[in-house]
């Protein structure tokens, strides 16, 4: 079976279908509201849509405490409703995705319902229970300070059952074959209604020790290469997208050594690297998790974001990186969560600064892999601090100037609609950014579409050019396709020079994506370039014989405009 790598040139857009749209009035977002946007996605410029738990759920946790594998939320609509979505945006070229619990149920789960009330059921064992309180139950929690435990009693079950999670999310026991046969069926339930990939939740703790109680964790890996085997036998193009914030080097076990496991992990050290050289001018610690991020099988794909439906976990930083992150872009105590975490949107992280906001979706959209964006970030929406946890970044999407942002005509929505301040809906909104051409939306589009032409970075390897620690100067190279990437994180115009050429590229000119400006190598070979304060170029490398325009510096023209 030859395999379809889609992923690797695709533009992922995440929403939360409650703060979408809604469709009824019910003040919640729902399948129909969506399918209603699906063109506006389209325009966006977006490959695939990956969407946010919407099973029956109590929700006490944003719907990854499933109560139901196999069916949609009523408040969402119906499985007709879902096939109908997935049917339009098939029609337009655009896939979806949808998150994959696997780690754990919700207590309202019937499995756990029969297990608490039924030692002797089958679904007893699908959870880990102790007769005893274990020695290590105070430690290992998810969420320190709102979680005491990771062990629980039941009284039904007169046992203690393991949680990773919050104490309503039993862990399931990986161990048992009869659980990993349904989580394969649940699998293919949703494969053929449509879906073709899946984010995968929580993935190192499938493999904990704790997690499927055994001492050798292999067995669970070799689980996910028996998921990444059923899905694609299912459906060849199918793809798992892994959350797994842990150091590059230990990835390869997750993508497997042949590039038989999940195709796709999150690259949480080059996100939270990525952030300190915003707050700090020093690409050098990110320059290290690039490059440790390089040798993975050819299958293999790294998934990259600025932010998501979480907090910023900034948690694997060093002390000193952690700190000034945070004083930069949380410094207020509102504004942290966890002592780990920053829970804000990117525009106000940002300041609101356009130049900022720029420089940090071009460096997102230029690192070795696919980019993912969190819905209302191409519009630069803000958060509402006053709202617990995560939900401060979770409102409605923010479509126009009319009640309620356009999300919805109830007076009570899921989230309370931003209202006030420099984010709120009436001053950022969709429709008005529609009608600008210089606003932060035109912007995005525009990038999105250029970067999606851009295949080497998807496809391609890249280099690391030597500058000053304050640029970033990428290489790629694919096919025959070379293209240069060069990024300025301080707040100060700079000069400098790079060598792009190899001996199959040498004499060849670069082509700025934004100016059209070509600009010939100087006598040694490398290019003298200017970039202004959070400046960045995007550049092709062509041939001498293709100049449209005179040599010079690549700043003459300005990427931006004012809004």
């Amino acid at each position: 079976m030859i395999e379809d790598r889609w992923y690797k040139n695709a533009i992922i857009y995440s929403l939360s279908l409650d703060s979408y749209l809604d469709s009824n009035g019910d003040g919640v977002g729902d399948f129909a509201g969506l399918l209603d946007r699906v063109d506006y996605l389209q325009g966006l410029g977006v490959s695939a849509i990956w969407l946010m738990p919407f099973h029956p759920s109590p929700r006490r946790d944003h719907g990854y405490d499933v109560a139901d594998y196999y069916g949609v939320d009523p408040r969402y609509g119906t499985l007709g409703d879902f096939v109908e979505f997935t049917q339009a945006c098939r029609q337009r070229g655009i896939r979806v995705m949808m998150d994959l619990v696997l780690n754990h149920t919700s207590t309202d789960h019937p499995w756990f319902k029969a297990a608490i009330t039924d030692k002797e059921c089958k679904y007893r064992d699908f959870y880990i229970w102790a007769k005893e309180r274990p020695a290590n139950a105070d430690r290992g929690m998810i969420f320190p300070g709102v979680q005491e435990t990771t062990w629980t009693w039941n009284r039904h079950a007169q046992a203690y059952y393991f949680h990773k999670f919050y104490d309503f999310q039993p862990d399931l026991n990986l161990a048992n074959p009869e659980v990993r046969a349904e989580l394969l069926k649940i699998v293919g339930f949703w494969l053929e209604l449509g879906i073709s990939g899946f984010r995968v939740d929580a993935v190192p703790f499938l493999i904990a020790e704790d997690g499927i109680n055994v001492k050798d964790p292999e067995p669970a890996f070799e689980f996910l290469r028996r998921l990444r085997e059923f899905a694609q036998w299912r459906k060849g193009d199918a793809v798992f997208l892994a959350e797994a914030n842990i150091p590059p080097q230990d990835c390869q076990r997750y993508f497997g050594k042949a590039g038989d496991r999940l195709q796709m992990m999150f690259n949480f050290p080059v996100n939270q690297t990525l952030f300190y050289a915003l707050a700090s001018a020093d690409t050098m610690p990110l320059r290290e998790k690039l490059k440790a991020s390089r040798d993975v099988p050819a299958t293999a794909q790294w998934a990259h974001f600025l932010r998501n439906h979480d907090e910023l976990d900034i948690g694997r930083l060093p002390d000193n990186q952690r700190e000034a992150v945070f004083a930069a872009f949380g410094p207020e105590e509102d504004m942290q969560l966890y002592e780990r975490g920053i829970r804000r949107r990117l525009a106000p992280m940002l300041g609101g600064n356009r130049a900022k906001l720029e420089l940090a979706y071009s460096l997102m959209l230029t690192m070795p892999g696919t980019p993912v964006i969190r819905y209302g970030d191409e519009i630069g929406m803000g958060e509402d601090l006053s709202l617990p946890e995560r939900e401060a970044a979770r409102t409605p999407m923010q479509w126009s100037a009319e009640k309620n942002a356009g999300f919805t005509a109830n007076d009570d929505p899921v989230r309370p609609v931003i209202d006030h301040g420099p984010y709120g809906y009436r001053k950022v909104n969709v429709a008005m950014q529609r009608a600008s051409e210089s606003s932060f939306l035109r912007w995005t589009e525009r990038i999105l579409r250029m970067r999606k032409e851009l295949t080497e970075i998807g496809h391609g390897s890249f280099s690391i050019l030597d500058t000053e620690g304050h640029i970033l100067a990428m290489r790629y190279a694919h096919e025959g396709r070379i293209s240069v990437f060069t990024h300025n994180v301080s707040d100060r115009k700079v000069e400098f020079s790079i060598d792009v050429h190899d001996g199959e590229a040498a004499g060849r000119a670069l082509v700025c994506l934004q100016t059209n400006r070509t600009i010939s190598p100087d006598e040694d070979g490398s290019f003298d370039l200017v970039l202004e304060p959070y400046g960045y170029r995007w550049f092709r490398l062509g041939g001498l014989e293709d100049m449209i325009a005179e040599d010079g510096p690549a700043a003459d023209v300005p990427q931006r405009s004012a809004d």
